[in-house]
């Protein structure tokens, strides 16, 4: 039997440093945590371990193309593949930020959607039947959805948007925030909200791929929201801690080998949500 592997992208803090150890404690095989900085991701390797848990580190940037295709290549090369995929990292403004909104907006679509897209480009193909890729999103996605104008709803629902499609609105949203447009192109004030929009709706797209694509393959694919956790990003006023943050994309990833859903949904609190 050849082992498996999970990987969790920007795992040294916060959730996905939760997500790492819950992982440790439940997963039968090699729990890969990633960051971008090999210093912070050894400092967590080494916390972890600190608890009698062995999580291994590869280095990875999300940001970084080559990052992504090298780590790519280093898993299928030892792994043949890749049996659990979860897409952690991801960035949000402070409230309080003054950079202008049109470049809150570009640097916030390029790690938690365009960067996002591109670590799926490369690793979906690695993917194991029976695998799990879990995307972690937000609720403030789905609020963000119901308050574009109807147009963008429409496609943003529909069944048949592809991911081309999906990726020349995003940028749309982003040319718009840096003219000063977006309000009136029917987007909501929130980069956030409007990259986890896309998250979310790039996951059901890929859902419905690999339905078409592998169909007896078994993987689900999902997108979810952790809930509001005390993190470095979210703030020390959250109610969850990073280790509640963690159930649910956890709970998507170790769904049982039987389970034939949920699969292209977003999930909270391990319920299905409307979309």
């Amino acid at each position: 039997m050849s082992t498996k592997v999970a990987i969790v992208t920007g795992s040294n803090k916060g959730i996905g440093f939760a997500i790492v150890r819950s992982l440790c404690k439940q997963f039968q095989g090699d729990v890969y945590l990633t960051s971008r900085d090999v210093d912070r991701g050894q400092e967590a390797i080494e916390s972890l371990a600190s608890e009698g848990l062995k999580p291994l580190f590869h280095q990875l940037d999300i940001n970084d193309l080559n990052s992504i295709k090298t780590a790519a290549a280093f898993f299928k090369g030892k792994y043949g593949g890749v049996d659990i995929l979860i897409n952690n990292a991801g960035i949000a403004f402070k409230v309080a930020d003054t950079a202008p909104f049109g470049t809150q907006a570009e640097v916030t679509l390029k790690t938690n959607f365009f960067a996002t897209k591109d670590m799926l480009t490369h690793f979906m193909p690695l993917i194991k039947a029976g695998g799990r890729v879990v995307n972690v999103s937000s609720f403030v996605g789905s609020r963000t959805l119901n308050n574009c104008s109807q147009e963008l709803q429409q496609r943003f629902r529909s069944d048949d948007i592809t991911e081309d499609e999906l990726a020349v609105l995003m940028q749309r949203f982003v040319d718009a925030a840096k003219k000063g447009e977006h309000k009136q192109d029917g987007w909501p004030d929130t980069a956030y909200g409007v990259s986890k929009t896309g998250l979310t709706t790039l996951s059901m797209i890929l859902a419905r791929r690999l339905s078409k694509e592998r169909p007896n393959d078994g993987i689900l694919l999902n997108a979810c929201c952790p809930g509001w956790v005390r993190t470095d990003m979210a703030g020390p006023k959250a109610p969850k801690s990073p280790d509640e943050g963690a159930v649910t994309p956890v709970y998507l990833a170790l769904l049982p080998a039987e389970a034939a859903e949920p699969h292209g949904k977003f999930v909270s609190e391990k319920e299905v949500k409307p979309w």
